[in-house]
Formats: C-alpha cells, structure tokens, sequence
C-alpha cells in the first residue's frame, strides 16, 4: 500500500512543492504561496491517512489471522478478537473514505459562499407552498451546519408561498454544503385546497451558485444599467415610500438582477452585484467545461416536473434521491433540515464516479 505507484508520485509531488516554498520568488506571488500551501497540506495529509490505513490493514490481518488459526483459544480471547476486528474493520473504511476525497482533484469552490436559489414552478399556488417548505429546510439545515443565511430578494405568493427567493449563505464550506441540491425538487401531497383528498404533484427549482469575488468576475460600469424603482411586498419601513430597490442589467449577457429586501438602496445595489457577479462566474465556468447551456439552464432545468433530482412524497413519508437512486423515508426530518444523511450520499456516489474515472477500485485496498 504505502509503495504504491500513487503514494510514491505524491511523495515526489510534496518534496516538490516544499522547494517551491522555499524559493524567495514564491514568496512575491500570493495567488501561487496560496496555492502551494493547499496542496502541500493536501500530501502530507494523504501520505499521514495513507500510513495510518496501512497500519489499520495489517493489524486488521493479524487479529483474522488469530481467529482462522488451528490452535484452541479461549472463548473470551477470541471474543475480545472479534471486537478488535469490528472496530479495526470500522477504522479502515473511515480511512479509505478519507484516501479517496484526498486523491481527487479538490474543488476549489467548496469554501466559496453560495448564492440560493428557490423557484416555484409546475404547479401554481401548491409549488409556490411548497418553495416556501424548502426555504424553510435550507434555513434549519444552514443553522445545523453553523452557516448565516441573509435574505436579498423575496417575491412571496397570494396564498402564503414563495414565488421567488434569493438568499446569500456564507461559512466555512458553504458551497461544499449545498451543491447537490441544484436542480428540480418534486412533491407529491393533497394541496390543503383540495377537496376531494387527490395527490397533487408540484415542483419548485433550487439554483446554488458560488459566490464570485471582485477578483474572479470584474465588472466594468459602462457594461451595467442601474435603475432604482420602489420595494413592494409586505409592510415595513421604507417599502413603497422610497425608491430603494435596485435592478442592475449587464448589458453584454442581458443578465439581470433585482433586490429589494434592504430598507438602503446602497445595500441592495451591493447585494445586486454579489448575485449578478455570482451568475457571471456560473456563466464562465460552464463555458470553460465546453457546456452549450447557461448555468441557470443548466442546473435547474424548465421547471417541469418531469426533470427531478429529488421527490417528496407525503403519503408514503418518503424522499427519494433520483440522480443515485437512494431513498429514506425520514420526510418530516429531512424538510426540517437534517439533510446530512441525504448530501452524504450524494457526495459518496460522486466520489465514486471521479473515482472511477481515475481508473481507482478502492475495493481491493491498494488505492
């Protein structure tokens, strides 16, 4: 394990590395110090986790050893060795878990924060309801995992729901945290305006972009029409008595941005860059992977049912991940927020999918 082809090019990579950091010229270029720095940290944890899963392996082989042995041993002995074995078995798939995430390649984006989006779509005013459910899963799920949620823009429903709602998530890992939920999210319930008790499906679309900083998407103003015009929505100070709601349109994509939920028309106009730089930097990015579609497009799809990542399914208190095939029947946790069991799952079948593509079979333990 630890002589494998792939251990022994991340040995080489990390000596390489240090000399670069040790060179004066590196010290000059922030952007490569930083970058270094990462994957440096990267090795040396890969190279620890690595000796740390060949050391689990090997006593793991002695304790079976003993057990598949032809001396007799006391019922007791061979007990406490079959703990040893269990707990051994535990640590060693934690650890080739932890080899697998360090041997793809990082995405740089994971620590970025997000800008969430929630649309109503097929299903009138029970989609726009049902919008408003997953602004409230991802406010619980964003408070378990220690992030800040503030809202940017609000376009709420006749009966109650949310036709539109554009949030800023920030925090350790924010990015990392939400970016398996981009796509169309399905339910299936009786609309409390049903009369005749008939299962309505409905869907609401879920857009996460990372946000981009000044230095990733450089906006240049003769590109930018900045109009102001007065909030609406429910009462409050300043909403309809002030022109404080601000839409910005990038002329070059025809890109545009409104917020309104700011009482200060100069709050608003900053959170309108941070959304509109935000959908700027998806835009690039696609491109940059040859993608033809817009990233919008491209991550939730038209809104129509039939185009699912993800259904809930009250009747049956289900959830349903269709991208990996998984389901749990914990609906009423998960619309609460305890999403972690459902990300999880999502990131181990994406990880194994680059895996794979790597040419890795962790299976046989040689990485």
């Amino acid at each position: 394990m630890l002589d494998s082809p792939r251990l022994i090019r991340a040995r080489q990579r990390l000596e390489e590395v240090r000399n670069l950091l040790a060179n004066p010229a590196t010290a000059r270029n922030p952007q490569l110090l930083r970058d270094l720095g990462r994957e440096s940290s990267r090795l040396e944890r890969l190279l620890c986790v690595s000796r740390e899963y060949a050391a689990a392996r090997a006593a793991l082989a002695e304790n079976k050893a003993l057990l598949e042995g032809d001396e007799e041993e006391e019922e007791e002995f061979l007990e406490l060795v079959r703990a040893e074995v269990e707990t051994l078995s535990v640590r060693a798939a934690e650890l080739a878990g932890d080899i697998e995430d360090l041997l793809l390649p990082s995405d740089d984006r994971d620590d970025k924060d997000i800008i969430l989006e929630i649309r109503a779509g097929t299903g009138g005013e029970e989609a726009a309801l049902f919008a408003a459910d997953l602004l409230r899963m991802y406010g619980r799920y964003a408070e378990r995992r220690g992030l800040r949620l503030r809202s940017l823009s609000t376009h709420p429903a006749a009966a109650g729901g949310i036709k539109e709602v554009i949030l800023g998530v920030s925090g350790r890992e924010a990015f990392k945290a939400f970016k398996y939920e981009s796509g169309v999210h399905r339910v299936q319930r009786v609309p409390a305006t049903e009369s005749q008790g008939r299962i309505h499906t409905s869907a609401a679309t879920v857009a996460v972009l990372p946000e981009a900083e000044e230095v990733d998407i450089r906006l240049d103003p003769a590109d930018l029409r900045v109009d102001v015009y007065r909030s609406s929505g429910p009462g409050g100070q300043s909403v309809n008595t002030t022109d404080s709601a601000v839409r910005i349109t990038h002329i070059p994509s025809g890109l545009v941005v409104s917020c309104q939920d700011e009482k200060s028309q100069h709050k608003n106009k900053a959170s309108a860059l941070k959304v509109l730089r935000a959908r700027l930097y998806e835009r690039v990015l696609a491109e940059q992977a040859a993608e033809n579609t817009a990233a919008r497009r491209r991550q939730v799809g038209s809104g129509d049912r039939s185009e699912k990542i993800r259904t809930y399914n009250f009747p049956q208190n289900r959830v349903t991940d269709h991208r990996i095939g998984y389901t749990t029947h914990r609906l009423e946790e998960v619309l609460d927020g305890d999403l972690d069991e459902m990300v999880s799952k999502a990131q181990q079948a994406h990880r194994r999918r680059l895996l794979e593509k790597l040419g890795l079979d962790p299976a046989d333990g040689t990485f």
